[in-house]
């Protein structure tokens, strides 16, 4: 009696694409199947060894104007499964309907939804004057440096002739859809404190850790301002201001050696309201506040600041809130607090919105026990079915005449 879809959905689910070994090969040859069961064109695409990317698509009637992209990445984040109530990888349904599995929400829903809503759209007979192209990606969970960011240099992205993209999102507790038309950047700084070594037993001047008590205290008495700003404006969100936090501590040889060295490592993501040259010149100030010796690198330092255009005169975002406005969703407009492969499509010119059409459910990508309710998912498929349509047809743009 189960929905064919919540049965794929499921499937899917259970092909364990986890890190640090995701089994990406089954993961591409299940999505394959379905591709060739919905009559679309497949293209598999090894952007570095052991790394490929799947490309699906549906050809529109004027093949020349640019595509419409959906994309989904088949890698998921590792687990504890003794916090888990229901193995992770077996994607157990509830008597609720609530589907627990690694990937529920982020993102393996999404990429079934996409398919599902081409398969309905097919059997309806429809057909669309834009193409529609669906790429599988691997290892966006560990940053896409071997999967979206290879990819979209490469010349068979080029030929996708992309002109608006759909990735994912977050889940929404409320009714309110979450959309998101920019990211945050974000920046992996480490700080090197050096100084004095010596015995433990004496109090030693201009050491390692005193420096490393300075630099400290400065990131996180603007973690503290940033936290408090976000508290006291309701009308701020998450990705409105700048998060920080301490992940990394390293330092010191012995209980009695005063080390001569000390490193900390700080998370930062920073809106793209921020400008990025002052801010780096704040990190600069703090570090040399702290005294002589003390110097940062950036282990990940992104600058890119692109966001989508969400004025109603943008022909895409007109198709997009269009087809939400009569499907009476109500929208709220976010910038993404974390990072997804967005970022690289929109540093390459092209705009794209992250939109996971998951309402009254907690966000629990990353977290033990992540699930999605079937009827969730299943209205996310008819939501699809009615944006795809829309975004397909836009018509031909001034610069595709």
């Amino acid at each position: 009696s189960e929905e064919p879809s919540v049965t794929l959905f499921r499937e899917y689910l259970r092909i364990n694409t986890v890190h640090p070994e995701p089994d990406y090969d089954a993961a591409v040859r299940f999505l394959e199947r379905i591709g060739t069961d919905l009559g679309l064109a497949s293209q598999k695409v090894e952007v570095c060894p052991g790394r490929v990317v799947l490309v699906l698509t549906w050809l529109g009637t004027n093949p020349r104007l640019r595509s419409i992209l959906l994309n989904s990445h088949t890698d998921v984040v590792p687990v504890f499964e003794e916090h888990w109530t229901y193995p992770p990888f077996e994607a157990i349904k509830d008597s609720q309907g609530n589907i627990y599995a690694r990937g529920a929400q982020d993102m393996k829903c999404v990429s079934i939804q996409y398919l599902e809503a081409i398969r309905r759209l097919k059997a309806e007979g429809k057909s669309f004057a834009r193409t529609i192209h669906l790429t599988f990606v691997p290892d966006e969970e560990v940053g896409g440096h071997k999967g979206m960011e290879m990819f979209v240099q490469r010349p068979e992205f080029k030929a996708l002739n992309v002109g608006f993209a759909l990735d994912e999102g977050l889940a929404s507790p409320s009714d309110t859809f979450s959309v998101f038309y920019g990211e945050k950047s974000p920046w992996w700084i480490k700080v090197k404190c050096v100084g004095s070594p010596g015995h433990g037993s004496r109090f030693i001047s201009n050491t390692a850790a005193e420096k490393m008590h300075k630099v400290i205290t400065s990131f996180l008495a603007f973690r503290e301002s940033e936290k408090q700003r976000l508290k006291s404006d309701t009308g701020l969100t998450l990705g409105d201001v700048t998060s920080l936090n301490l992940t990394m501590l390293e330092g010191g040889v012995s209980f009695n050696v005063v080390p001569s060295e000390m490193t900390v490592g700080f998370d930062v993501r920073i809106p793209p309201t921020v400008d990025l040259k002052a801010f780096e010149e704040q990190v600069a100030a703090w570090c040399h506040a702290a005294g002589d010796g003390v110097t940062y690198e950036f282990i990940q330092k992104c600058m890119d600041q692109h966001i989508t255009s969400t004025a109603e005169s943008d022909p895409w975002w007109k198709a997009f809130s269009g087809a939400c406005s009569d499907m009476k969703l109500p929208l709220k407009l976010e910038i993404f607090p974390a990072a997804t492969d967005s970022r690289y499509i929109r540093a390459v010119g092209h705009p794209a919105v992250g939109f996971s059409p998951m309402t009254r459910t907690p966000v629990l990508l990353h977290d033990h026990n992540e699930f999605l309710n079937e009827q969730v998912f299943l209205r996310g498929i008819d939501i699809y079915a009615r944006l795809l349509p829309a975004l397909a047809s836009v018509p031909a743009l001034p610069t595709e005449a």
